[in-house]
């Protein structure tokens, strides 16, 4: 089985490191490095990894490296002594928004690269990935990528034109989600419902909308109308959604996030 480092593990590596230790038959994170030595003495208590002192120090003990330092990061992480050594014939996995398989590949010349999106819900294996394969990468790279990923939710393969959409809108979806999400809990409260009631009957309602999406394969508007009698008080309240504009406002915010994705790197 595969071993793998995680360099620069953050909130977002944090949220793949606990996912696949929850997880069997997946590669196994060995190593991490970090910045502040209070968070790895916290990664090392909660998930039993190795903290390295350095990047090459990490690679040297692992099969695959995923790259998850901030993206501005990642020339001086990729070109820190012993690091092109160290990845040579190794699997480089970066989850850098804005930043190239083609600008990886001049950091990292010696490694096969595969680009990935994940997003914070791999915490608790419910994440959704997209991949896109770099330099040198094989199937096998990918095959090796897909079960790292799908190991802590859902994964697919795009081509890399598509990854600061998805950026834009699964990377950063889940803030946006949350907002949404609050927003509905507070028309809860407004109305009398207790602030814990209502922050779980909005976030039960989320879940079931979702899963009722992927499971049935229905679209969105097929569900929703579903649901919408006539006279009714779900058409009320879509019509009072509709009045404040909310498709465009949303719409346009995955194309902002977009725009800033595409500028990261």
């Amino acid at each position: 089985m595969d071993t793998l480092a995680i360099l620069g593990c953050g909130t977002m590596g944090e949220a793949i490191l606990g996912g696949l230790a929850a997880a069997e038959g997946v590669p196994r994170v060995a190593t991490v490095t970090v910045r502040r030595p209070e968070v790895g003495e916290a990664l090392r208590r909660r998930y039993g990894v190795t903290v390295a002192p350095d990047t090459a120090a990490a690679l040297a003990q692992v099969d695959v490296a995923l790259l998850a330092v901030k993206p501005a990061s990642a020339g001086e992480v990729l070109d820190a002594p012993g690091v092109t050594e160290a990845l040579s014939g190794k699997l480089l996995i970066s989850i850098l928004a804005g930043v190239t398989t083609t600008k990886l590949a001049q950091w990292a010349s010696s490694a096969a690269i595969v680009r990935a999106m994940p997003n914070t819900p791999c915490l608790i294996r419910e994440g959704m990935t997209v991949l896109s394969p770099g330099p040198g990468a094989t199937a096998a790279h990918l095959d090796t990528a897909s079960r790292i990923f799908g190991a802590v939710g859902r994964c697919r393969v795009l081509e890399e034109k598509h990854l600061d959409a998805v950026t834009g809108l699964s990377g950063s979806g889940p803030a946006f989600a949350c907002v949404i999400l609050e927003a509905l809990a507070d028309g809860g409260v407004r109305m009398g419902l207790p602030r814990d009631v209502a922050v779980e009957l909005a976030a039960q309602t989320f879940q079931g909308a979702a899963r009722m999406v992927l499971q049935t394969g229905k679209h969105p508007a097929a569900l929703k109308d579903e649901v919408t009698t006539p006279a009714g008080c779900t058409i009320a309240g879509l019509l009072t959604m509709e009045d404040g504009r909310i498709r465009s406002i949303l719409a346009r915010t995955i194309e902002e996030a977009t725009r800033t994705a595409a500028g990261l790197g």
